[in-house]
């Protein structure tokens, strides 16, 4: 494989075991950004503030992001009827894991609710990595 698909963020998607490991049930909508210093992550969750909400690191790699506890009813009175309840359909559970690139410093990671926008600051390790590449000598004898 080259250099570029190695660092290539997506690669487990393509090459490898998934990188979203459980996507059933509800989940918020997600972007990823990527600038030369961090990697950058936002979540849409109206409605809800930093103590509804959970981010860790799972094996040193598998960032997890999801609800505490159930989302709130709200409570009508004895002889209402409800006939449309949409609005609940976004406050229940949500959990979000994937695979983090390589190239992380996991404990710098840095989160903020916003707005009902969850962004997650994960920056890059820019200092060089030693090679993998091992060099065999080859002698006339074994």
């Amino acid at each position: 494989m080259s250099e570029s698909v190695r660092s290539f963020p997506l690669r487990r998607f393509f090459w490898g075991s998934p990188i979203f490991r459980d996507l059933s049930g509800p989940t918020a909508p997600m972007d990823w950004l990527e600038s030369p210093a961090a990697h950058i992550f936002k979540f849409d969750i109206p409605g809800l503030s930093k103590a509804d909400i959970k981010v860790e690191v799972e094996d040193g790699n598998v960032l997890r992001i999801y609800r505490v506890g159930g989302g709130k009813e709200e409570s009508a009175g004895k002889d209402t009827v409800w006939h449309v309840a949409e609005r609940g359909s976004g406050r229940g559970e949500f959990s979000r894991e994937f695979e983090l690139p390589e190239n992380v410093k996991v404990d710098q990671i840095k989160a903020q609710v916003e707005n009902g926008v969850l962004t997650i600051v994960v920056p890059k390790d820019t200092s060089p990595k030693a090679s993998n590449v091992k060099t065999i000598n080859i002698s006339s004898k074994l």
